[in-house]
């Protein structure tokens, strides 16, 4: 069992970054908006307890059981990835400006050239808008790539994203492994 962060180590993460989560040949990069707090202190992708993005790759079918954020390195040996839109860790998406998402997008695109995933999966359609540039975007696969790999949008896996509740979020997220395993564009 990992021991849970006081309230001082949440707080005290404000600013720094969780590490990416990236291999070679990869099926899907997930990537979220940036790290939360909570997160951030215990150096995990998606580790509040209240973050439905496990439940979610769990109930899309990418995993055969329920992974903890701590399990992220069995994550990486399935073929999945994780990175976020920009790096600082905050309370939330709304403590980020316009232009951070924006310039975060550009240090994406970067990773994406130099990884090639099949998918880079952006979990919140409102931080893709903004940092892609693209106001008019709707969830699922975009119209435009990042070099070969395809760009497919979720919506937002957080607890606090109450427009799509778990089963939905299931739904959403076995859609784009269906696109995965039967390689379709």
């Amino acid at each position: 069992m990992n021991p849970k962060p006081s309230r001082t180590e949440i707080l005290a993460a404000a600013n720094t970054r969780v590490p990416d989560l990236i291999g070679p040949n990869l099926k899907v990069l997930f990537c979220g908006t940036n790290p939360g707090l909570y997160s951030a202190a215990i150096g995990h992708h998606f580790g509040r307890p209240g973050n439905r993005f496990w439940p979610a790759v769990f109930a899309g079918g990418f995993t055969e059981r329920l992974l903890s954020p701590f399990e992220d390195d069995d994550f990486l040996e399935l073929g999945y990835g994780l990175t976020n839109i920009h790096e600082r860790a905050s309370a939330g998406m709304a403590e980020l400006s316009n232009a951070e998402l924006k310039s975060g997008c550009g240090r994406l695109k970067a990773k994406v050239l130099i990884h090639a995933p099949k998918y880079l999966a952006v979990l919140s359609i409102g931080a893709y808008r903004i940092a892609f540039d693209d106001p008019h975007a709707k969830l699922g696969l975009q119209p435009v790539t990042i070099g070969v790999t395809r760009i497919w949008v979720l919506p937002s896996p957080s607890g606090l994203n109450a427009h799509h509740q778990p089963a939905a979020l299931g739904r959403l997220f076995a859609e784009l492994r269906a696109a995965v395993e039967a390689g379709r564009a």
